[in-house]
């Protein structure tokens, strides 16, 4: 599993970014995971739900199944919240795994940065950074890509992580058992 990360100040756009990303990867034949950090109480649940009302009668854990989707919450009830590579072991494996927050983690990532929001770049005190998205001209060392052109994005993310498409694995698992000499 390849991990990238998106980092940056709330309203920078890394959520619009991301969204605009992960059909250009699914498109390539990835199969595309996220994990999201929220800084703040966020609930997925609807209030009188049965889910909600075991959750809030005191269930450390539901599980929600239906023949579309499942759906595990755990209240963490005081425990410490865990960090990014005890979430990563809940998700089943897939080829690339976008890590939106959790800037601090030492993963490698791509900055948003949008001069508006006020805030200062993050990349200079980050070594894990390997580029800024961003919609200003920027002076620094970093590789900077146009926050409005995703497919450029996309591009890099793919290089940055060598994540072959579905079609490639296949082809190169065909090679290697010698049912085909060439790529297709």
């Amino acid at each position: 599993m390849k991990i990238f990360g998106f980092a940056g100040y709330s309203g920078s756009g890394k959520t619009t970014l991301i969204e605009k990303l992960i059909p250009l990867f699914t498109a390539r034949g990835l199969k595309v995971s996220l994990i999201k950090h929220a800084h703040h109480q966020f609930d997925v649940d609807t209030p009188g739900k049965d889910s909600y009302r075991h959750r809030h009668a005191g269930c450390t854990e539901v599980l929600v199944t239906s023949s579309r989707r499942w759906v595990l919450m755990h209240e963490l009830r005081g425990e410490a919240e865990p960090d990014l590579q005890e979430q990563i072991k809940h998700l089943s494996p897939c080829d690339l795994l976008l890590v939106e927050g959790f800037k601090h983690d030492p993963i490698p990532k791509l900055e948003v940065y949008r001069a508006e929001v006020g805030e200062p770049l993050l990349h200079p005190h980050d070594a894990n950074i390997a580029a800024v998205a961003t919609d200003a001209a920027l002076d620094t060392p970093l590789p900077t890509l146009n926050l409005n052109d995703p497919a450029a994005i996309a591009g890099f993310v793919r290089r940055r992580n060598a994540a072959p498409s579905r079609s490639e694995e296949h082809t190169s698992e065909l090679q290697s058992r010698g049912l085909i000499s060439y790529a297709v």
